[in-house]
């Protein structure tokens, strides 16, 4: 019966520093399965990415408590805990925020074109949302994983080891302020995207205001909501392709806000 008891299981898994390593990196990387993009799609269902987690928890174990000495005791476990939380929260939710701008920028071109009132269900987030709001989602999805985002993510989250070891406590300053940077940047960086197709339908609102007055028994309301509608196709269609190398740049940047607050 000894042989089954907490200490023995303990040490034939390398003694209790190597569990608690373990469930420290772990407490790192969960946050990516819950905020980061791809990571946390609703496609994956939660065992799937249960063990996700779990491997690559498994493969950054040996280098993350390499040369450290791991408390083992209740209170300073509970402290480290929450400490790695915080380090893998700040780096899922800088790059979150990003794919949130993203879909915020779809959500502003539907706001101004009037696909918002057709409202549908986000299949990678699971909220309602509009046509463009979608077509933004799934199309930064694409690019994230064309341009490597899952690969920026996973090298952050190793790089985080060597700049917050597990027995160092991160700065909450320095937290807070990548935070708030994020913040105050999605809704820029959602103007930014959605930039063309709200100047374009804002031009095409004006011009229909001018043939309102020149041609006031115009029902400009039956003609100028189609035409919104295939000018915003356009105009979305032709800026679409330049996403890419904007979600490259912003996916640069937010890695390096989330590192450097380290």
């Amino acid at each position: 019966m000894n042989a089954l008891t907490l200490s023995n299981v303990l040490r034939s898994l390398g003694g209790g520093e190597s569990v608690t390593a373990f469930f420290l990196v772990l407490a790192r990387v969960s946050p990516l399965f819950i905020i980061a993009p791809l990571f946390s799609a609703k496609q994956l269902s939660k065992q799937v990415r249960g063990i996700v987690a779990v491997g690559l928890t498994i493969g950054l174990t040996g280098v993350a408590s390499q040369g450290q000495h791991i408390p083992t005791g209740a209170l300073q476990v509970a402290s480290l805990v929450v400490e790695q939380l915080l380090v893998g929260l700040l780096l899922a939710f800088t790059v979150g925020a990003l794919m949130a701008a993203v879909q915020t920028a779809g959500g502003l071109a539907d706001m101004v074109s009037g696909f918002s009132f057709g409202a549908t269900v986000d299949p990678i987030n699971g909220n309602p949302g509009g046509v463009f709001s979608e077509l933004y989602a799934l199309v930064g999805v694409m690019l994230f994983i064309a341009i490597g985002g899952d690969a920026w993510i996973l090298h952050g989250i190793a790089r985080t080891f060597t700049l917050v070891p597990l027995t160092a406590a991160p700065h909450l300053g320095s937290l807070a302020n990548a935070a708030e940077v994020s913040v105050s940047s999605l809704f820029v960086s959602a103007i930014e995207v959605a930039a063309p197709v709200i100047l374009a339908l804002v031009i095409t609102d004006v011009a229909f205001g001018l043939v309102t007055k020149v041609v006031p028994q115009m029902n400009v309301f039956s003609v100028g909501f189609p035409l919104k509608v295939g000018v915003a196709l356009l105009v979305v269609s032709a800026s679409l392709p330049f996403l890419g190398g904007w979600i490259s740049d912003q996916m640069y940047s937010s890695v390096a806000t989330a590192l450097n607050a380290f």
